[in-house]
């Protein structure tokens, strides 16, 4: 019984950290490695820099506001969106970069 409780808590705990999803989008020759992407409320978007030069990601979305700041090659800064909508995403740097974020419930 109490080996079943431990392998139950165990599943439960790896089924809560699991339920949210991490995606990474690049960032490689001045352009985002996608146009578009679609995540779930609570999943998280690694952006990584694949340049040779700093990037800087932000957003002035009303469903996610956020600014990364400048980073360089082989560094990767994250958000989490918490709410539901399209978010504008783009590169203080190199305004040709653009793309959206579609959270979905």
């Amino acid at each position: 019984m109490k080996r079943t409780l431990i392998a139950l808590s165990t599943l439960l705990m790896l089924g809560a950290t699991s339920a949210f999803a991490n995606e990474v989008v690049g960032q490689k020759n001045k352009t985002f490695t996608v146009a578009e992407l679609t995540i779930k409320k609570g999943d998280t978007v690694d952006f990584l820099n694949e340049d040779p030069f700093f990037h800087n990601v932000f957003s002035l979305s009303d469903a996610k506001l956020f600014d990364l700041g400048s980073f360089p090659q082989g560094e990767s800064r994250s958000v989490t969106f918490e709410e539901a909508g399209d978010v504008e995403v783009e590169c203080a740097i190199h305004p040709n970069m653009q793309m959206t974020i579609h959270v979905v419930e």
